[in-house]
């Protein structure tokens, strides 16, 4: 069981990069999982509602959130909720978006 963990960003980015996938898990224990999220301009999200709760922090990059009937811009520094199985997705990317995301309990 993980106790403690001291990560840095720029190197879970680094890892994401070299995954070659959109999404990189870096955590997951029972009671949450968590990862880095990077969609380019224009890119397309096509994820569907999941089974867990979320949270999302922008790191970086600009782009509009749409959640349960609402839409936001979404920039640095936003945080965005979404609960279990509401569809939500991230469009019209401006600019390289980079996401932490969490979810509780960890992602099915």
């Amino acid at each position: 069981m993980i106790r403690a963990g001291f990560l840095e960003l720029a190197a879970l980015q680094q890892s994401q990069e070299a995954s070659g996938k959109r999404y990189f898990e870096f955590l997951r224990v029972a009671a949450m999982s968590a990862g880095v999220f990077v969609l380019p301009p224009g890119g397309s999200d096509t994820q569907t509602p999941h089974k867990e709760d979320e949270l999302y922090y922008v790191v970086r990059g600009r782009a509009r959130m749409r959640a349960a009937g609402q839409e936001r811009i979404v920039s640095a520094g936003s945080v965005i909720f979404v609960a279990a199985g509401v569809d939500h997705r991230f469009c019209d990317v401006e600019e390289e978006l980079t996401v932490l995301v969490f979810f509780a309990p960890a992602e099915s």
